[in-house]
């Protein structure tokens, strides 16, 4: 068997995301599941403000918007009667910086579909029924370096023929093989008291409002019901376990299940006709010590495993995956040095510590919340859970960012690049800059003329077809005769608001900001520096003109 890029390991969100941004770069990726069969998991309600750009930028934003809906507000009971309403999202509206102001609910398998036929039509297709269970980095003939072009990981299967990676990464969740054959251990601890039972289940049409996720919480117990999108009939189901006389947890059942709607509800254990994909979560909070070993890494629930509060659980592996592809994808293009991977652990490690403290702190002030009737799972949704507000300011890829006492407006390198709302420069079609950004490259964008002579030395050096792109942003008065392709006109300046660069083209040099193709600035600078920029995109794209052309960039399908 031939050499592959990626071997990536597990097909959820994490593994599905990670292989449709490798496969659009052109990378030769395999992406292997144990499961036999698409798992119909429901786990995860949905994405995040924050995974919805991400999604965007894969092209698949507006199927998922119509596949789901948006969130529900909640309904609150106490003794089976309603006591009190919450939407949390009732004062949330996008905003030029965010056009995704709330998550959105859509079955986990719903939104795997849409992600497997994105990576289908790049000719990728997961491969079910294969376990990986022996994995052993190596050298090539005569390479002896550790991280150059010639190294490997040849990959056991539990049947079948064995296969060979340049890089493989362990998005299979939980109990990953990744993760145990490596050896990484998983600190943390399993709450054995925090239990829920979760499952899908059909209730008889018309006996709930479907436009309400409906939450029982009594002294004894509660039941939680959100409509699941796309169905008519389908709601998840989450409660409070039964106890055994010795008051120990019991596995849930579909009789279980109604005699917990009938205890808590005013329904009839009748009501509920079907009952399926049945489980226990219990509350785990784990993270592995590490997130990468040589040419093997770790993504999503196979690096951390917290509480359920605010939902972060797949919306951070979502998040992982995007800031691990655009690294993998230049250092195979050979644009990067392996040493590129070293900033994704540099840079998820501390969030994914920090979102298992938010997400801890969340459920603790959630379980005491609903003590008192009117309490509910509201509590656990704040503006951290978002993902809007994650950056990277700590990181080596922040260099040359600003000192952080420096209070102006605008970003600091590591931070999300905001959004703007702007209009092409030369049809005057609206868009914004998130959709500037989309497809797998580098973007520098110049705000006033002083930044002309970076983005034409920037354009010269590296084109299009070494991953970067320049973008001009024209003030609304600013002449634009001669403007290049891709330039936009930024015409009610709320780009130059974000990224506080004062009104462009009125004062000083201008301004030169680099992003990254997730996103996030890496520098962010006036336009005389222009030796910052052309040191930065040298780390991450090579030398330009003189840098191999990589083979077959694909650019994002609109």
């Amino acid at each position: 068997m031939g050499m592959t890029d990626v071997l990536v390991v597990g097909a959820g969100p994490t593994g599905l995301v990670l292989a449709c941004d490798l496969a659009r770069r052109g990378a030769a990726v395999r992406i292997v599941d144990r499961s036999p069969a698409p798992p119909r998991t429901s786990r995860a309600k949905g994405p995040n403000p924050r995974s919805l750009e991400i999604l965007d930028d894969l092209g698949v934003a507006e199927e998922v918007l119509a596949a789901g809906s948006a969130p529900r507000p909640m309904l609150k009971y106490r003794d089976r009667r309603p006591v009190a309403e919450a939407d949390p999202w009732a004062d949330s509206v996008p905003s030029p910086e965010a056009h995704y102001d709330r998550g959105w609910l859509i079955a986990q398998w719903r939104l795997e579909g849409i992600l497997r036929d994105r990576l289908a039509g790049y000719g990728v297709h997961v491969e079910p029924g294969r376990e990986v269970v022996g994995l052993a980095q190596g050298q090539d003939e005569g390479d002896g370096s550790d991280e150059g072009d010639g190294g490997h990981v040849d990959v056991t299967y539990a049947d079948g023929p064995a296969g060979r990676a340049r890089y493989v990464v362990g998005c299979d969740g939980a109990h990953s093989s990744v993760r145990k054959l490596l050896g990484i251990t998983f600190e943390g601890a399993t709450a054995e008291d925090q239990v829920m039972v979760c499952g899908d289940v059909d209730l008889t049409e018309g006996v709930l409002d479907r436009t309400r996720w409906h939450q029982w919480f009594d002294e004894d117990g509660a039941v939680m019901l959100c409509p699941i999108p796309g169905t008519r009939t389908g709601w998840w189901f989450q409660a409070g376990p039964e106890r055994d006389g010795r008051g120990r947890p019991l596995a849930p059942t579909a009789d279980g299940f109604r005699r917990l709607l009938a205890h808590h509800t005013a329904l009839s254990g009748r009501d509920l006709t079907r009952a399926e994909l049945l489980s226990t979560y219990r509350v785990n909070v784990r993270m592995a010590d590490r997130f990468r070993a040589g040419r093997v890494l770790l993504a999503g629930d196979a690096a951390h495993v917290h509480a359920i509060a605010g939902g972060l659980g797949m919306n951070t592996g979502i998040q992982d995956a995007f800031n691990l592809s655009w690294k993998l994808g230049l250092v195979l293009a050979g644009h990067a040095g392996a040493e590129l991977l070293d900033s994704y652990e540099e840079e998820r490690l501390p969030v994914a510590a920090r979102t298992l403290d938010l997400t801890s702190e969340r459920l603790r002030a959630t379980l005491e919340a609903i003590r008192r009737p009117g309490g509910g799972l509201d509590t656990a949704i704040t503006p951290d859970t978002t993902g809007l507000g994650v950056g990277y300011r700590w990181s080596s890829l922040a260099a040359g960012g600003r000192a952080p006492q420096d209070e102006r407006p605008g970003p600091h390198a590591g931070d999300r690049a905001p959004d703007a709302p702007c209009a092409d420069a030369a049809t005057g079609v609206r868009t914004r800059l998130h959709r500037v950004f989309a497809g797998p490259r580098t973007t520098v964008l110049g705000f006033g003329p002083g930044s002309a002579a970076v983005l034409r030395e920037t354009a010269d050096a590296y084109g299009g077809d070494a991953g970067v792109r320049v973008c001009r942003v024209y003030a609304a008065h600013e002449d634009r005769a001669g403007a290049a392709p891709g330039a936009v006109v930024d015409d009610a300046g709320h780009a130059s608001a974000a990224y506080g660069t004062g009104a462009s083209g009125e004062t000083g040099a201008g301004t030169v900001v680099v992003v990254r193709p997730d996103h996030h600035v890496g520098v962010l600078t006036p336009a005389d520096d222009a030796r910052s920029v052309r040191e930065y995109l040298r780390r991450l794209h090579g030398t330009g003109r003189s840098a191999e052309r990589s083979p077959g960039m694909v650019d994002a399908v609109r």
